[in-house]
């Protein structure tokens, strides 16, 4: 068992939680993570564009946004050279760690950015009351900071270098806008790694229950659809116009008609949308923001073939043109049962954890499949693994929080279960 200093970890986690960035704009958090990575003394760290291959981002928002966001961290006192090394919001860490014998290669990843989402300033929300509510506009409301948290807290207990092989920490962007997997799968990091276990704490799991490898992933496709028309006058000359809201409308309407596959469950939705500019205008431009999910990879991939031929019908139909962008996208994954074996093994044997689910289903979609897969590809085996915490509102709300007495039973879950993956059994 390691030591766990549960005090360090609520420290850090606050720290995170009052200072949450968006996809691709965790600056600060990325700077914050470097340095405690350097002040725990790891072997190897490696940074920004380093961890990525950049041609593979996705959702990555426009420069202007990128600045804003890089000259905060800078007013905050972020390192102008490491500013420099994140350039065009190339965010994240890889910290690397080696055990004192050889052994295998383990990965975890932890991800790292907030949600566009304003949290809740109300007397009975934790944060509020205790001084530490988000100060960014933005919000960590699934837990991402828990997570970074914890992904030092392991680094730190390991510090002592007594394991086999070799630990590998990816501290991840952009996960909310299914974004920042594919780029460090791609970067060819997670090729020699022969166990990767990826976390994520909730999930509606309450503090002391431990899901040793979490399944039912749907793969998802997000996309943005521009369609291009024609503005005229609504009144004087309606005929003259080329109407990008009604070929929106057509879209959104036929997006849900979409078949049903008897292959299994599939999801569409058009999450958000919009366009023109004024009540007398015939309408030149409208946008929808939307998803597709699928039970399989092939099945979000029949989903999405299908919306793109919806909308870009639509737009024929009503004389415009459509543009149809990939904002985000993740296939589907399995967790390897040899490494939900140790896991399940290990979180047994944990204080503070009560109860040991071997599987439950996700329901929704997570880019570390893209991780997963990648390992698997090569090899290696791979396991979600969820550590409960009582949270107050659902993810995604902005009443959620965390029970961080949930954080020294994340810690010691993952130290102990990489300590025993050096072992032939658990």
């Amino acid at each position: 068992m390691h030591h766990v200093d549960r005090d360090r970890l609520v420290s850090l986690r606050r720290e995170f939680h009052r200072h949450p960035e968006p996809a691709w704009r965790e600056f600060r958090t990325t700077a914050r993570v470097i340095d405690e990575l350097e002040a725990i003394g790891v072997d190897d760290l490696l940074v920004g564009p380093e961890v990525l291959d950049a041609d593979a981002r996705m959702g990555v928002p426009d420069p202007d946004e990128l600045t804003a966001w890089r000259d905060r961290a800078r007013e905050a006192g972020v390192d102008p050279d490491l500013l420099d090394r994140l350039d065009g919001g190339h965010t994240g860490a890889i910290a690397v760690l080696d055990g004192e014998r050889d052994g295998p290669t383990i990965a975890l990843r932890v991800d790292i950015d907030g949600l566009p989402l304003v949290e809740s300033d109300d007397p009975g929300h934790v944060p509020a009351a205790e001084g530490f509510r988000s100060e960014t506009g933005a919000m960590h409301a699934c837990g991402h900071d828990a997570h970074a948290t914890i992904g030092l807290g392991v680094l730190d207990a390991l510090s002592d270098r007594d394991f086999a092989g070799r630990l590998k920490v990816l501290f991840q962007p952009a996960e909310e806008v299914v974004g920042g997997a594919a780029p460090m799968a791609e970067s060819g990091h997670l090729d020699d790694v022969d166990y990767l276990l990826a976390l994520h704490i909730g999930l509606d799991h309450p503090t002391g229950e431990v899901v040793a490898g979490v399944e039912g992933f749907l793969a998802v496709s997000q996309f943005r659809a521009d369609f291009a028309g024609e503005s005229a006058h609504a009144g004087g000359h309606p005929s003259e116009g080329r109407n990008a809201v009604q070929a929106m409308a057509a879209a959104v309407q036929n997006l849900y008609s979409i078949p049903r596959n008897e292959a299994g469950a599939t999801r569409v939705n058009a999450g958000d949308v919009g366009g023109g500019t004024a009540s007398n205008i015939i309408p030149e431009q409208a946008y929808i923001e939307g998803e597709v999910r699928g039970e399989t990879t092939d099945l979000m991939e029949y989903m999405r073939e299908r919306a793109d031929r919806v909308m870009d019908n639509a737009a024929a139909m009503h004389d415009c043109e459509v543009e149809i962008e990939t904002a985000g996208q993740a296939p589907s994954a399995e967790s390897d049962p040899e490494l939900v074996d140790v896991v399940e093994v290990v979180a047994g044997r944990t204080d503070g954890v009560e109860t040991v689910l071997r599987h439950d289903d996700l329901g929704g979609s997570e880019d570390a499949t893209y991780l997963m897969r990648r390992v698997q590809d090569h090899g290696g085996n791979a396991a979600f693994v969820c550590v409960g915490t009582d949270h107050p509102g659902g993810h995604h709300t902005d009443t959620f929080d965390v029970d961080e007495d949930s954080l020294p039973v994340g810690v010691a879950v993952l130290a102990d279960t990489i300590t025993h993956l050096g072992r032939e059994a658990p």
